[in-house]
């Protein structure tokens, strides 16, 4: 398969916390900065969506996105 038709893997509101964690090693430094997990009162269930995620804690969805997808252009 060439490289072009390849397809790079990106960060989705659809996938499941621990997908997003799976998917690179610096996922869950972007979730702590955005204090999505990481304390004993705002610990993410790994099942949800990063949607369902983003929406309990009232945080901007497109905004994570674009900070874990920028892991993957580093």
């Amino acid at each position: 398969m060439s490289e072009a038709t390849q397809s790079k893997p990106k960060f989705m509101a659809e996938m499941s916390v621990r997908q997003v964690l799976d998917l690179h090693p610096e996922a869950g430094l972007v979730l702590t900065g955005y204090h999505l997990g990481g304390c004993s009162h705002c610990g993410v269930n790994q099942f949800e969506t990063l949607q369902q995620v983003c929406n309990a804690y009232g945080i901007p969805l497109d905004a994570v996105l674009s900070s874990l997808n920028d892991l993957l252009e580093a």
